[in-house]
């Protein structure tokens, strides 16, 4: 059985231990009260008195619905959890002077991270006095992107850091499949049908 966690990381009604505690939550008189008297204001709502602050002086106490607060703080999590989601991102290294035997090849490598959800920092390394040839790099750079305009949008445009020329690009979001209605399957369908007696009837 699966132990939750969140249940556990919070003290109700009996189980809290302070002497007195700062009550909050709708519908209350906030302020510090005996455990005593915090109970009693929970129990004429019929509902539960929370520890959410045990370490603060004195520790804190909402008066609400317990399943309600767990179920909420729950969604809460699976929120910010959601919001940061760990972006990944692919290097796809080039030379000032690559061939295009080896830039098709890094492009098909672009597309398919890009299809995974991955984003693209490109880069044009130069070594020594090739850095003579960076306008030579932003040009192959602004062709990289313009060549995966279908997969891609671009983040951040060429910019010289050190040795590299830096291009960032982002995966487009793909297009919403249109549903295939049960009509739609059935016309085709039986448009097959007619097809494949025709050819029959023709032989």
């Amino acid at each position: 059985m699966k132990k939750d966690n969140l249940k556990d990381q919070y003290r109700i009604n009996e189980r809290i231990r302070a002497k007195e505690v700062r009550v909050v939550g709708d519908d209350v008189e906030q302020g510090v009260y005996p455990i005593q008297k915090a109970l009693q204001m929970a129990q004429s709502q019929d509902l539960d008195l929370i520890e959410i602050s045990p370490n603060a002086i004195p520790p804190v106490c909402r008066i609400a619905d317990y399943q309600k607060f767990i179920y909420q703080q729950k969604k809460r999590q699976k929120e910010q959890k959601a919001k940061s989601v760990k972006i990944i991102v692919k290097e796809i290294r080039f030379g000032p002077q690559t061939d295009d035997h080896d830039y098709n090849f890094k492009l098909k490598h672009a597309k398919s991270f890009l299809e995974e959800g991955a984003k693209v920092k490109a880069y044009v390394f130069f070594k020594g006095r090739s850095i003579l040839f960076k306008e030579q790099g932003t040009v192959l750079l602004l062709r990289f992107a313009n060549d995966l305009e279908d997969y891609a949008k671009v983040e951040s445009l060429p910019s010289l850091e050190g040795k590299k020329m830096i291009i960032m690009l982002a995966p487009k979001k793909p297009a919403a499949k249109k549903p295939t209605s049960a009509t739609t399957l059935k016309l085709e369908k039986k448009e097959e049908k007619t097809s494949v007696t025709k050819e029959t009837n023709n032989e």
